[in-house]
């Protein structure tokens, strides 16, 4: 399989909520790096990670803006529109994903903090 359908069912699988899927296209070393906060190591570490990040969630729809494959980077500029039951946000973010072996080896994720809190907070 190649990388950019590996992040593009990623992006999808993000719709479902379910931490332990997402958590499974992390190589067992990851790191998931949410630049607004410190890098996460580890598929363990980074399912309980996402497990909290969308405990409040009650959905969330990533649009794929653009989408750039090379080799085993992938780059991809999204719009990920995000419920908490009533409050919500359209995030705009970019991923930049290296991966490895058909895994996630590193995820860094860009995107405004403030724009996120202004919405769900």
């Amino acid at each position: 399989m190649d990388n950019e359908k590996i992040i593009r069912e990623f992006i999808a699988a993000w719709s479902r909520l379910d931490a332990a899927e997402l958590a499974g296209f992390f190589a067992e070393d990851g790191v998931y790096h949410n630049m607004p906060a410190g890098p996460v190591a580890g598929r363990s570490n980074i399912e309980q990670m996402i497990g909290g990040f969308i405990a409040a969630w009650t959905e969330t729809e990533w649009d794929v803006l653009n989408l750039v494959a090379d080799g085993n980077l992938v780059i991809a500029e999204r719009l990920d529109r995000t419920k908490a039951g009533e409050k919500g946000v359209d995030l705009p973010c970019t991923g930049v994903f290296e991966l490895e072996e058909g895994k996630i080896k590193v995820w860094r994720d860009y995107f405004d903090m403030a724009t996120y809190a202004r919405g769900m907070g």
